[in-house]
């Protein structure tokens, strides 16, 4: 169960100013730069729910660490093209996946119907990933359940499949077996590391959460460089 010192915590690390997403920072680590990732501010309402599960991560209150990433990487799904495959969300439109708006307010997420579902981002071309960044609905304190982000080249995913993030324990998702953990959502989002894959497309799964059985995302966002 979250604690109110737990929540108050991560709210007040959430709502710390950051720097443009697309603005490599001047602190090094070796080779690499901090990426600077723009947050929204917390949004959490209410008493949180009693959340069960058997793959969820510790929860510490404390804010993401710094993730570093090479020198040129940017900004790369910013308005780029995304389907799903609930074709007609039950709120919102997927253009909302990519379109900068990060707030868990009304009228800023869309909402996929229940089960298995995914929404896709094309890049436009072939890119050298680096970090992805992801936010469902993060009003609420919930668990979104198999979290699964994969990459390709091919758009149907049939082929050249590179799996960087899988919490889906048990493969109710039918994907393969994962050993990511859940997270509780926060307005950090999930940073995801794709360690420099390459691919086009990028898709992102979900299977309901503990408040309901729908799959909402309120923006990802893609970071890396264009492949040579």
């Amino acid at each position: 169960m979250l604690t109110k010192t737990c929540i108050i915590t991560c709210a007040l690390a959430g709502a710390l100013s950051a720097l443009d997403a697309g603005t490599p920072a001047s602190q090094e680590s070796g080779s690499k730069v901090i990426l600077n990732v723009e947050l929204p501010k917390p949004m959490f309402a209410g008493t949180p729910r009693n959340i069960r599960s058997a793959n969820l991560e510790p929860i510490t209150g404390r804010s993401r660490p710094p993730f570093y990433a090479p020198p040129g990487t940017r900004l790369l799904s910013r308005g780029k093209a995304v389907t799903a495959s609930d074709t007609e969300p039950v709120i919102g439109e997927l253009r909302f996946v990519t379109d900068g708006e990060k707030s868990g307010e009304e009228g800023y997420f869309v909402e996929l119907g229940p089960g298995v579902q995914y929404v896709q981002i094309d890049l436009g071309a072939p890119c050298d990933l680096h970090a992805i960044v992801l936010w469902h609905y993060h009003t609420q304190a919930r668990v979104y359940r198999d979290v699964i982000v994969r990459v390709s080249d091919d758009p149907k995913f049939a082929g050249g499949v590179h799996t960087v993030y899988n919490s889906d324990h048990d493969n109710s998702a039918g994907t393969g077996t994962g050993r990511d953990k859940e997270y509780v959502e926060t307005n950090e989002g999930r940073l995801i590391d794709p360690k420099g894959v390459r691919g086009r497309y990028v898709r992102l799964y979900s299977n309901g959460n503990t408040s309901n059985d729908m799959n909402h995302y309120v923006e990802v966002e893609v970071f890396g460089t264009p492949a040579k």
